[in-house]
């Protein structure tokens, strides 16, 4: 299947079959599409929570308003976001860019110094606002590759963020909860929307072009 037919076929699954579990590699190479996603800047500023623990997915049921998908997906991947950029922050990661290119430990500072310069003196929210952006150009990799693998998958921001951070323990981390995706196999008996036609605004509406 090319990528077009792949995105065809996959839809927001509403009911997963909780006997068919995913294997882990092909997990691995969803976490790992969204580790190769694009950032601003290379930051990568967010990490992705892994989770297969049975009874900490129940407990994030009622978290995300009883959208069962949570616990009846075989994995449940979290997108947390940077809660705000610090010095620190900037520097590990461009430590991790020089050592890896085998370049000089100082080659990008001129670069970090304006970075630092930006944002660390804009309001934390403001920041938070843009490491979620970056989350989510992520979250659509890990997507379109668990469809490219024929793993079903939901995308969720319908959850209470607060009450997932403390379960989670994410404020300690510096973090904040942005999306969910949980990964399963469609129940193809029981899900209403498996065989609905896929609905978007007509193309002629939807594409501006500009010659």
């Amino acid at each position: 299947m090319n990528l077009i037919d792949t995105l065809q076929w996959r839809y927001a699954t509403k009911k997963f079959d909780p006997t068919k579990k995913v294997d882990q590699k092909l997990v691995d190479q969803i976490i790992e599409a969204a580790w190769l996603a694009p950032t601003s800047s290379g930051l990568q500023p967010f990490k992705i929570i892994e989770i297969t623990n049975q009874e900490l997915k129940e407990k994030i049921v009622p978290i995300a308003y009883n959208q069962r998908q949570v616990a009846e997906g075989s994995h449940l991947l979290v997108f947390a976001a940077w809660d705000n950029y610090t010095e620190n922050r900037i520097d590990t990661i461009y430590k991790y860019t020089t050592e890896d290119r085998g370049q000089e430990p100082n080659r990008y500072k001129d670069y970090t110094d304006r970075l630092k310069k930006s944002y660390l003196n804009r309001p934390a929210n403001t920041n938070f606002e843009h490491t979620a952006r970056q989350a989510y150009i992520a979250f659509g990799f890990a997507m379109a590759m668990a469809a490219d693998l024929h793993v079903d998958s939901t995308p969720m921001e319908g959850f209470d963020s607060e009450a997932l951070d403390n379960l989670l323990g994410l404020k300690e981390l510096g973090l904040k909860s942005v999306t969910m995706l949980p990964l399963g196999y469609r129940d193809q008996e029981n899900d209403w929307l498996v065989n609905m036609k896929k609905v978007r605004h007509p193309k002629k509406e939807f594409l501006i072009e500009i010659a």
